[in-house]
């Protein structure tokens, strides 16, 4: 059942009338016909009824009547017999032009550099639509949709999952209890459910973290390439903290080359489950170096676990925290699991640093919303997580098949080739050398396919030219078409200029 949208419109601000001056009816008509000109009443919209109008504006009612007769005439009003008077159908909006002097873009003061760095980021980081090959799209057969919705109504019906007060900025005790137990059964994580704070999500979490771990003046060490969320904060919010960008071999982040570039950095952000965007895994004897550092220099580790969940080749590797649980922060997220829209995910902290993170959270935003909290803690504590983790593993390693198969018959290896990897929800696509992937992803983007480059992701003038294609979301027929109109673009990307 559709809802019922609201019948009567409220009328715009009138202002303040000049009973003074007299003409009422005549200055009640203007407001309203100027309320049209500009669109804040449109065509369709129900008005209020000339006694409710007259009571609100505490005028005759023969004023407001008179007004509207005035409109009436003019053709902006429209009576109907027995529901009421609206603005005329057949009226489209007319936009006052105002003079150069008047133009709010004039008044406007000069945007601060922080403000124009934020605004190029954000167009750089805009959500792509959903089409191949977006990353995070969730795939229809295995949305939890009908659960998730059984699960709101019976947990919203008890009480639990209705808004009410203010929560607690960690997050619902409930999600926490079932949060942890879930990361110690499938991620070797090892927490109490007092260590976790629930947040909007990874970016949320690093952002907390970056925060709370780094004085003025501290480096920190980030992967070369990176994820752009983690890069960006550096970039753009904490630029008085210093990114050390630490190139990534074949078996995870380089420890030697990072003590070389900063031995004393306070902090290192890594992705150890599953580079990103590469996507190997960290081996052992890099995770093991990596915490030898983090204890000899008293360092944090923030694990940025995103979506280990989705390995296709024996179980997912054990998480970096569980081999140092008094060093790690160690961050999780739905995003990728279930929907992107849920914004719920969660930072697994030492205790000393648990006060620190809840009084940020509370100066972002207080606390997590409550309900679909609550809705996760069931849907986590009653099993259909492992369940719907089965079998997205099984879809997904299908989708990442027939990419895989659409790539090897349509794209010239000559010019295209995938990085070699067994997990995660997306792929890397290297291009030859000398392509400009920005290029080839923008003319891609506006052939209907949705990529970003990889080569913005590593350190200036360190960059190797790539394409990002996530696995989701669409049918083998469309996939395969995406792919035949991808290696058109490559091949038109690299034929000489005449």
């Amino acid at each position: 059942m559709m809802p019922r949208k609201a019948r009567v419109v409220e009328v715009p601000a009138i202002g303040q009338l000049d009973r003074q001056a007299g003409r009422l009816s005549q200055q009640l008509a203007q407001a309203l016909r100027a309320a049209i000109n500009k669109g804040e009443l449109k065509a369709g919209d129900l008005l209020p009824s000339t006694r409710r109008l007259s009571a609100a504006l505490r005028l005759a009612r023969g004023t407001v009547l008179e007004a509207f007769a005035q409109l009436t005439a003019e053709g902006f009003l429209a009576p109907q017999p027995g529901s009421g008077t609206r603005v005329a159908g057949s009226l489209a909006p007319r936009r006052v032009r105002l003079s150069p002097a008047k133009s709010p873009s004039a008044a406007a003061p000069p945007l601060a550099e922080q403000a124009q760095r934020l605004a190029r980021f954000a167009a750089q980081v805009r959500p792509l639509p959903p089409v191949p090959f977006a990353v995070s799209v969730p795939i229809g057969e295995t949305a939890p949709d009908d659960i998730w919705r059984r699960l709101g109504n019976r947990i919203r019906a008890r009480g639990p999952g209705a808004p009410s007060g203010y929560g607690d900025p960690m997050g619902a005790l409930p999600l926490r209890e079932a949060l942890c137990e879930y990361v110690r059964r499938s991620r070797s994580v090892s927490c109490t459910p007092q260590q976790i704070i629930i947040t909007s999500g990874t970016q949320q979490g690093l952002y907390l973290a970056a925060q709370i771990l780094l004085d003025a003046g501290d480096a920190a060490w980030v992967e070369d390439p990176a994820y752009s969320g983690i890069t960006a904060i550096f970039d753009n919010v904490f630029r008085d903290r210093r990114m050390i960008r630490v190139p990534v071999a074949d078996d995870g982040i380089d420890v030697a080359a990072g003590a070389g570039l900063a031995a004393q950095a306070r902090a290192a952000f890594v992705t150890p489950s599953h580079q990103y965007p590469l996507g190997m895994p960290m081996s052992m004897a890099k995770r093991t170096a990596l915490l030898a550092w983090a204890r000899e220099r008293q360092a944090w580790i923030v694990e940025d676990d995103y979506d280990s969940e989705m390995r296709y080749a024996g179980h997912p590797f054990p998480s970096l925290q569980g081999l140092d649980p008094d060093r790690v922060v160690y961050l999780g997220t739905f995003s990728k699991v279930l929907f992107p829209s849920l914004r719920l995910g969660y930072a697994i902290v030492p205790p000393p640093l648990v006060d620190a993170f809840c009084g940020a959270r509370m100066l972002m935003d207080r606390h997590p919303p409550s309900a679909d909290q609550h809705v996760l803690a069931a849907f986590i504590a009653e099993g259909y997580l492992d369940r719907h983790i089965r079998k997205m593993r099984g879809v997904y390693a299908e989708k990442r098949r027939v990419l895989i198969a659409a790539i090897d018959a349509h794209l010239d290896p000559e010019l295209a080739w995938l990085q070699p990897c067994d997990q995660g929800m997306h792929t890397v696509l290297w291009l030859k050398a000398g392509f400009d992937d920005l290029q080839v992803a923008e003319r891609a983007n506006r052939a209907g396919l949705a990529l970003r480059a990889v080569s913005p992701m590593y350190a200036v003038g360190h960059g190797k030219p790539g394409l990002v294609l996530g696995l989701g979301g669409h049918s083998d027929r469309a996939v395969d078409q995406a792919v035949q109109k991808l290696g058109q673009v490559i091949r038109a990307c690299a034929a000489p200029a005449p």
